[in-house]
C-alpha cells in the first residue's frame, strides 16, 4: 500500500523530532551492545504526528517483527495474553491509544514489562489459582494522545517516555518533498511549501494533502503540479492559507461576529455550531491555539488579535 511505502524505514529517513531521536539512537545503540531489551517505550503527543511510524522504524533499527494493536481493540485480558505469548524474541508489541487499555489488560502487561512473566488465572472460583510463565524478551512501545489518562501505575513502568511535538513548516516541506519523490510527483518547490504551510504542523494531513493532489494531477493531466493547480485544490478541500476549515473558520466568525468577541462558553460554542464538545475540544481547538487565533479565559473562549487579522477584522469594527 501508498500509506506503508511513505513510512521512513530507518532513523536516516526519519525527519524532525530530533531530541526523541537521539534519545532512541543511544537506547538502541546499548541494546545491541547489552543484547537485551532493559527498558520500554512509550510515545505520547498530538495525533498524526509519527508515533506510528516511528514504532516501525525502531522495529527495523532492532531487526524484530512489529505486532500492533490498540487499546480499544483489546476488550479482555485475554485478548492481550494471546497476543504476547505468540510473540518471538527480538519482536516489538506496538500498543496505539495505550491509555484505553482495559483495567485488567493493563495490570496484566505489568509483569511483562518488568519481568517478562505473564500471570494467567486459570480456573474460576475458589479452585481458581495463577500460573506464571515465562514470555519472549520483547520491547512494548505504548502510543497515546491523552498521556494524563494513563494510570500512574503503567507510565512509571515505561524507562522511555518521549513526547513528539508538532513540526515546522521547513520539517515539514522536507516530508513533503521525501513523500512526491517516492509518489514519483514533478512538483514545485513553491508548491511544496505551499502544502506545508497548509497542513497543520502535522505530517499525517501533509501525505493526505499530497494523494489529493496527485489525484488532481492525474485527472487533470498536467505535466507539472504547480500553486495554481493547489489553488483549485484547495478550494475544493476549502482549506485557507493557514490550513484551517471551513468548520474552522465558522468557529472563529462565530466568536468574533455573532459574540462581538466576548468571552463564550464551550455549551454555548458547541448549541451554535451544531457540534458535540468532545469534537470542539480534541478537533478544532488545539490547532486555534497552536497558531495563537484564540484563547481559553475563565470566562470563556475569545479570539486573539491574530485570528482578528487572519479573519481581516480590526478591534474598532467589533
Amino acid at each position: 500500500m501508498i500509506e506503508k511505502n511513505l513510512r521512513p524505514k530507518t532513523f536516516n529517513e526519519y525527519i524532525g523530532q530530533e531530541k526523541a531521536i537521539a534519545t532512541l539512537k543511544l537506547f538502541i545503540k546499548g541494546v545491541k551492545k547489552r543484547g537485551y531489551f532493559s527498558e520500554h517505550i512509550l510515545l505520547y503527543g498530538p495525533s498524526g504526528i509519527g508515533k506510528t511510524t516511528l514504532a516501525h522504524v525502531i522495529a527495523n533499527e532492532l531487526g524484530g517483527e512489529i505486532k500492533i494493536t490498540s487499546g480499544a481493540a483489546i476488550t479482555k485480558s485475554g485478548d492481550l495474553a494471546a497476543i504476547i505469548t505468540n510473540l518471538k524474541n527480538n519482536d516489538i508489541l506496538f500498543i496505539d491509544e495505550i491509555h484505553r487499555l482495559p483495567k485488567t489488560a493493563e495490570e496484566l502487561l505489568y509483569p511483562v514489562i518488568e519481568d517478562n512473566k505473564l500471570d494467567i488465572i486459570i480456573g474460576k472460583g475458589p479452585s481458581a489459582r495463577t500460573v506464571r510463565l515465562t514470555v519472549s524478551k520483547i520491547t512494548i512501545i505504548g502510543a497515546t494522545t491523552k498521556l494524563a489518562l494513563l494510570s500512574a501505575p503503567l507510565r512509571n513502568r515505561f524507562g522511555l517516555v518521549l513526547r513528539l511535538d508538532y513540526y515546522s513548516d521547513e520539517e515539514l516541506f522536507k516530508i513533503v518533498s521525501q513523500s512526491a519523490r517516492i509518489l514519483k510527483l514533478p512538483i514545485d518547490k513553491e508548491a511544496i511549501m505551499e502544502i506545508a504551510r497548509r497542513s497543520r504542523k502535522t505530517p499525517r494531513i501533509a501525505n493526505h494533502i499530497l494523494k489529493r493532489v496527485r489525484d488532481i494531477f492525474e485527472e487533470n493531466k498536467n505535466k507539472k503540479i504547480n500553486t495554481l493547480l493547489l489553488e483549485k485544490l484547495f478550494n475544493i478541500l476549502e482549506i485557507d492559507k493557514a490550513g484551517l476549515t471551513n468548520i474552522d473558520i465558522k468557529y472563529l466568525k462565530l466568536l468574533a461576529y455573532k459574540f462581538a468577541n466576548q468571552p463564550v462558553g464551550l455549551e454555548t460554542i458547541a448549541l451554535s455550531l451544531s457540534e458535540d464538545k468532545k469534537t470542539i475540544e480534541e478537533f478544532i481547538e488545539p490547532y486555534l491555539i497552536q497558531l495563537g487565533f484564540i484563547k481559553k479565559t475563565p470566562r470563556g473562549r475569545i479570539v486573539t488579535q491574530k485570528g482578528l487579522k487572519h479573519l481581516g477584522i480590526n478591534n474598532y469594527m467589533l
